[in-house]
């Protein structure tokens, strides 16, 4: 998949030389790019501006990075972050405790794969912004286009909670651990805590309720994990 016309991807990264790579590559994908290096630019720079995603470097000068995800997904909810990282520890928080980056890769990394992950989040997101299907009565799985639909209403779910309520809607009522829910939602068996498991079930239930405020699909099963239980 190349890009489409005039996608852009800011670059907030302090570190010249891999923005520079990076910039190379995206642009011989045929993507755009604007590059900052300082995390106090970042926001009015948004203020004035419209890319199609974030790749957002952890340490930075002036605001962090994880601040500045934060901001982000406040002011620009659907916009897509990449975050870019050398500390492995912050994984969980990056991935959604209460940050919800999209994606996150490690340095050092290949230009290559940041591009691949680039287009692949880029993907997810023009799915989730596809008109959904008005007929649907039911929670609905668009596997080719990584959404949710609930009575047709996209539920605007990250890569990895699709991912979570696919498995737990593959086997309804079947009991799933935090640890097999993470070797589903983790096939690259990153090491992430069991916290990570119930933020993002948390906020799977939250966007589930703002369609159905009365239903509660995604059970707990005390000392175990959770379920799917569907309504008879």
């Amino acid at each position: 998949m190349s890009a489409t016309p005039n996608e852009t991807v800011l670059i907030v990264e302090d570190e010249p030389k891999i923005a520079s790579l990076v910039a190379d590559y995206l642009r011989g994908s045929g993507f755009a790019s604007h590059h900052l290096d300082h995390g106090d630019s970042v926001v009015p720079w948004l203020e004035q501006q419209q890319p199609d995603l974030v790749l957002l470097d952890l340490m930075l000068p002036g605001t962090d990075g994880l601040t500045l995800c934060r901001q982000l997904r406040e002011r620009w909810p659907r916009l897509p972050v990449i975050m870019l990282t050398a500390r492995v520890e912050e994984v969980d928080r990056l991935l959604g405790l209460e940050l919800g980056a999209d994606d996150y890769i490690c340095k050092p990394f290949s230009p290559r794969e940041v591009v691949a992950r680039i287009k692949a989040v880029l993907r997810r997101s023009r799915a989730a912004e596809a008109p959904a299907s008005a007929d649907s009565a039911a929670l609905v799985l668009d596997d080719d286009g990584w959404r949710a639909l609930a009575d047709g209403h996209d539920l605007g779910l990250t890569a990895v909670e699709f991912q979570l309520l696919k498995v737990l809607m593959n086997a309804p009522g079947r009991i799933f651990s935090r640890d097999q829910l993470m070797d589903h939602m983790y096939r690259d068996h990153r090491i992430v805590s069991e916290r990570t498991v119930d933020s993002h079930i948390k906020k799977l239930r939250k966007k589930i309720s703002d369609v159905w405020p009365e239903r509660e699909i995604i059970r707990s099963v005390y000392g175990v994990g959770y379920k799917y239980q569907p309504e008879e």
